[in-house]
């Protein structure tokens, strides 16, 4: 394949993974609107070690299980966001 190849199945990868994290956004906004219902706190740091391990034996690689988390880490900082306004 050439770059003009590899470059268009990035970009078709990458439409994927902004459909992907949109659901994930919902997903966390309604349990924002239940933490709020529920007054539960947004920032849930056993919850997140759990999501990083769960990331961690689910990584088959090229990157390493620490690249994986520190994507994780910034995708969960967003989400935190969204559940602190989920509406």
């Amino acid at each position: 394949m050439e770059i003009s190849d590899w470059r268009q199945k990035i970009d078709e990868l990458d439409e994927q993974i902004v459909r992907l994290i949109n659901q994930r956004a919902e997903a966390a906004k309604a349990i924002g609107r239940l933490k709020q219902e529920s007054s539960l706190p947004v920032y849930e740091p056993k919850r997140e070690q759990v999501v990083f391990e769960h990331v961690r034996r689910s990584n088959p690689g090229p990157l390493s299980d620490n690249e994986v988390v520190d994507i994780f880490e910034r995708i969960i900082d967003v989400m935190r966001a969204l559940q602190k306004n989920p509406d």
